[in-house]
């Protein structure tokens, strides 16, 4: 059975040595010295490790189950998820006016880290309930949020959001759900939404539904398409509940993995419903809450992968197998533990570069998003959706990656169920494909974020990394580490630069290179990171403050991020550049 170990410190030294947070200048932020975060996350920590974790497994084997329209879930779930919300922990960054504790959003997702780390499947819950909230707070009128979100952001109430259809994934101007107008201003929402997280379940006593569908008027594709309030339980206008809406379950989906979360097919039959937003603008209005998902799933790739790196360096730590090259190690035993081997050491410097550089890179996208919300800063949030591709994308690819090259350090034992390895990897693999499968992602990137603005965003990116280097050269200590980003930059600046001028001429060229751009971007903003971090650990060392072995591993592993993985940019440039002849060469039946 797997066991988890909330990274407090690693968590406190981005949020505090890093990225300033207690100093930051943000709205909200003078409280959160490092005593406050260290608190926060610690509570929340030991929440993961003592009643998130020991359910991971119990998920995994016993799944959810239909009866008479009622999703059921595993064992013990109810009774974590009830611990949740008494601690305040669904609302953590929530408007205090309506239940929430106010806290910065940076602060939400480092303590979701852990939750969704220590039980993936069990957070899906309050997580989506939170974007439906989140979506609700930005669109909806005063009524709605005073009668929905109080019951949401306390947990008494979950929350979904509702797209896909059989006939229609990301094409959402296929959609056939209807919206039909009724007298007293509702709407009659008719028709089967498919893949639908927590859809139903035994958690709370309502949950709230997002639909996207279309009313009439609208025309046709995406801006014919409105979003709509559905509660599975209407509410009476005193806030109790009152009778069953028109929205069931048809059945639940058997999946790779993350068995603990009900996958829904949900049928409306006439279900009644309420516009959020306005009409025949319901894409925007579900942006709100599709990319605080997307930042979510982004967060649920590395999350993954950090749990797995926790178990494979336990067990090659413990785990004796073999001599070391350069002379036994253990003399006293019968061999020396894994971890001696160099290719051992390799697949864990991997992951340990990755878990902690997209982190760090995570939680700086969060900061900017408070920045954005409490200060009004409109580049901060520019800068964060050009961004949010690339950390949902491959921050999900790469921490698959991560999730199996884990399992690959257990040999024969990571295959079997039991040790819990297997688990981890079904659970990351979801993250590549739902909330826009990463292809999507690539493509959103190239083809919309680059140009937005006229590039000024993608600009100053480069601007920031360029000051990195900078940055780095200034620090004796650090300087080795400024050529290779430097050169990366370079790569990334050449392929944007090669998609400006074949992405009118030939667009084929471009996107046929997009999920290698995506790569390239991913690997410079983990450079970004990791330039970032080695200061913050310098500047610790010289002042003597801090665990000195910690910043020196800090330091060691910005050193092998810049070294073992800043050089596949170079591959992604050239496969970039090799256009999209040789892709699109054979014809379609020859596949």
């Amino acid at each position: 059975m797997t066991s988890y170990t909330p990274p407090i410190q690693d968590l406190q030294f981005v949020l505090q040595d890093m990225l300033g947070v207690s100093a930051c200048g943000i709205t909200g932020f003078d409280d959160m010295d490092a005593d406050t975060t260290a608190a926060i996350l610690t509570e929340a920590g030991r929440l993961a490790a003592e009643v998130l974790a020991p359910l991971n497994q119990v998920g995994d084997a016993q799944g959810c189950r239909l009866e008479n329209g009622i999703v059921y879930t595993p064992e013990g779930f109810k009774a974590a998820y009830d611990q949740l919300c008494e601690g305040g922990w669904t609302g953590l960054d929530m408007d205090p006016e309506y239940g929430g504790q106010g806290m910065p959003y940076v602060i939400h997702t480092a303590v979701g880290e852990m939750h969704c780390a220590a039980n993936m499947a069990l957070n899906m819950y309050s997580g989506l309930t939170h974007g439906a909230a989140s979506a609700i707070y930005a669109h909806g009128t005063e009524d709605q949020k005073r009668t929905w979100l109080p019951n949401m952001i306390s947990g008494a109430w979950g929350g979904t959001m509702n797209l896909t259809e059989p006939h229609c994934g990301t094409d959402l101007g296929l959609m056939r759900t209807k919206a039909e107008p009724q007298e007293d201003g509702s709407y009659s929402i008719t028709g089967q939404k498919i893949f639908i997280s927590a859809g139903e379940h035994d958690l709370t006593d309502n949950i709230v539904h997002l639909v996207l569908a279309k009313a009439p008027g609208g025309g046709a594709g995406t801006k014919g398409v409105s979003l709509f309030i559905v509660p599975k339980v209407l509410v009476n206008e005193d806030g109790s509940l009152g009778a069953r809406n028109g929205v069931s379950v048809g059945s639940i989906e058997h999946k790779m993995g993350i068995h603990g979360n009900a996958t829904c097919v949900m049928n409306y039959d006439g279900a009644k419903g309420w516009l959020l937003g306005e009409l025949h603008r319901g894409m925007p209005a579900m942006f709100t809450m599709m990319n605080e998902a997307r930042l979510g799933v982004g967060l649920q790739g590395y999350a993954q992968a950090a749990l797995a790196h926790e178990q494979a360096a336990a067990y090659a730590r413990d785990r004796l197998q073999g001599r070391a090259v350069t002379g036994a190690e253990n003399p006293d035993g019968p061999a020396d533990p894994l971890i001696v081997h160099p290719d051992i050491r390799r697949m864990l410097m991997d992951q340990k570069s990755f878990v902690e550089g997209a982190r760090a890179l995570t939680l700086w996208g969060a900061l900017q998003l408070d920045r954005a919300h409490r200060e009004g800063d409109a580049e901060a949030e520019a800068l964060v959706s050009l961004l949010t591709p690339v950390i949902k994308g491959f921050l999900t690819d790469k921490g698959f990656e991560m999730a199996v090259a884990a399992q690959q350090v257990y040999g024969g034992h990571g295959y079997i169920e039991e040790w819990g390895m297997s688990q981890i990897v079904r659970d990351a693999r979801i993250a590549m494909i739902y909330e826009g499968a990463n292809g999507i992602q690539a493509l959103d990137l190239v083809g919309r974020k680059l140009a937005l603005n006229g590039g000024k965003q993608v600009m100053a990116f480069f601007e920031l990394v360029g000051s990195a280097c900078e940055d780095l050269r200034a620090d004796e200590r650090l300087a080795p580490l400024a050529e290779p980003l430097e050169g990366a930059l370079k790569r990334l600046q050449a392929a944007t630069g090669y998609f400006a001028e074949r992405g009118m001429k030939a667009p084929n060229d471009a996107l046929s290179g997009a999920t290698d751009y995506m790569h390239l971007f991913g690997h410079v903003a983990l450079g970004l990171m990791w330039a970032q971090m080695a200061r913050a650990s310098s500047a610790a060392l010289d002042a003597g403050t801090g665990a000195r072995d910690f910043h020196d591993a800090k330091i060691a592993t910005a050193r092998y991020y810049m070294a073992r993985q800043l050089p596949a940019t170079s591959m992604h440039l050239a496969r970039i550049h090799a256009g999209g002849e040789t892709i699109m060469a054979l014809p379609a039946e020859a596949f």
